[in-house]
């Protein structure tokens, strides 16, 4: 109802605000020191530089900002709502974050010399067991210690913000959005949702802010991301492989699932798919974000052609090529909506419930 909406707004309207407050300087702040990071590491990746020759025209400079605010407006909208709280600060004191700045910008020219001598595997010497997938066992985005040192955790979420210059945190919580107009009104006692692939856990605390009364887990096949994520947000986290939850037959009522499925080599997705699909109860949700595709964001085409080029990313071409309607759908998940902002398209699959079984009189 009109009435119920314009209250509800009027109740979330300093959150909205503080959201906004918050998005504004995170935004300037991330901005300048992904500038710094590319500065400190220009003169080395001069050569990969000179070497990338794209096929489709660079981005209208309007239109990539429009984008890039997108995802800010609709993370306000949200809050505004009341479908999730305003974020919390990423650092509790300003000398954390210039610290974390100053790493920022001497990890990237090591980041750079690794890119420049094509270093993509070198963080097997540092898995230290073969017990991880061989895919795994590489440095995507040329990332120092791979997924396997505490350096590489604590570093993870100031490359990512300062990379897209404030936004990933907004960008992530499409998928949140999504989740959250799903299970507005349910009561959240007794709801399981397990993050898959939780990394350093910024999504992981989003989940446990918006739904506090639920079940929040989180899973990721790297130790020191583990722990980084448990210490993070305050939930559980499980090591382990998304290829083999450790997860019962529908035991779970959510999944969610940030920026997995590009990294994963194309006959994994698959599988990981099915055991999504095998964790969910009957009518469980999947809530998916990842990189958007060229048919997404065509103007932004530029920008989705030079990422694996820049970043060792050997999986990005096949998923950029990927219908991942179908990819979900042959697992048994069907879609149930979906929202995108700037790069990243997020998705909410549903597991379809059992059919009725029908009585010999033709009554269910």
């Amino acid at each position: 109802m009109p009435e119920v909406r314009a209250a509800r707004r009027s109740a979330f309207a300093g959150d909205a605000g503080l959201q906004a407050l918050r998005s504004t300087f995170k935004a300037a702040f991330w901005t300048a020191g992904g500038f710094a990071a590319r500065r400190a590491s220009q003169r080395r990746d001069h050569d990969e530089a000179e070497r990338f020759e794209p096929t489709t025209p660079p981005p209208d400079r309007l239109r990539l900002r429009r984008a890039w605010l997108e995802a800010f407006v609709k993370d306000a909208a949200d809050v505004a709502a009341g479908l999730y709280p305003a974020s919390e600060p990423m650092f509790s004191d300003p000398r954390r974050a210039f610290d974390a700045v100053e790493d920022l910008v001497k990890d990237a020219r090591e980041v750079a010399d690794r890119r420049r001598r094509k270093g993509g595997v070198e963080a097997r010497s540092e898995a230290g067991s073969e017990a991880y997938p061989l895919y795994y066992r590489q440095n995507f985005h040329f990332q120092s210690g791979g997924w396997f040192t505490p350096d590489s955790a604590r570093r993870y979420e100031p490359q990512v913000e300062a990379l897209f210059s404030g936004a990933a945190g907004a960008m992530r919580r499409r998928a949140l959005s999504l989740l959250a107009r799903a299970w507005r009104g349910r009561d959240q006692r007794g709801l399981t949702v397990v993050d898959l692939a939780c990394g350093a856990g910024a999504f992981l605390t989003d989940l446990k802010t918006a739904f506090p009364r639920a079940r929040v887990m989180g899973l990721d096949l790297s130790p020191s991301y583990a722990r980084e994520a448990a210490a993070r947000s305050g939930a559980p986290v499980t090591q382990g492989h998304a290829e083999r939850l450790p997860f019962a037959d529908a035991s779970l009522d959510a999944v969610s699932c940030i920026y997995l499925f590009h990294e994963l080599p194309p006959k994994v997705r698959p599988v990981v798919a099915a055991e999504i699909a095998r964790g969910l109860k009957p009518g469980g949700l999947l809530a998916l974000a990842d990189s958007v595709q060229p048919q997404d964001e065509p103007g932004l085409a530029r920008l989705l052609e030079a990422f694996p080029a820049f970043f060792h990313e050997p999986y990005y071409a096949s998923w950029q090529a990927t219908d991942v309607e179908a990819l979900f759908g042959e697992a048994g998940l069907s879609p149930a909506g979906s929202d995108k902002a700037f790069l990243t398209k997020a998705w909410l699959f549903e597991k379809s419930p059992p059919p009725l079984r029908r009585g010999g009189d033709g009554s269910a």
